[in-house]
């Protein structure tokens, strides 16, 4: 998000318009691939439960949504990942 006067000048703010579309686009994603909002936090606390048996990270940090491309569904997760788990073995071939 852009405060400053200097950043106003570089950064592009979304019109309305877009900002609606792009809300309109996630409804759209939902209803096609019939997950509501409640299953989809699910969804996030179980891919949080299960990276962090391995690594460290921040659940406020994770986003999680559903895309539409085209005629594809996506699930799309944006996790940043900090350090490995100590203790954790590689599995072996």
């Amino acid at each position: 998000m852009c405060w400053s006067s200097l950043q106003r000048l570089f950064c592009r703010v979304p019109s309305s318009q877009e900002v609606a579309r792009e809300r309109l686009r996630l409804v759209l994603a939902h209803d096609r691939a019939d997950i509501s909002p409640g299953m989809l936090a699910l969804m996030k606390d179980d891919i949080i439960a299960v990276l962090r048996k391995y690594v460290e990270l921040d659940p406020e940090q994770v986003v999680v949504s559903i895309m539409q491309d085209g005629r594809a569904t996506r699930l799309v997760a944006d996790i940043p990942l900090g350090k490995a788990r100590a203790g954790q073995e590689e599995p072996q071939a």
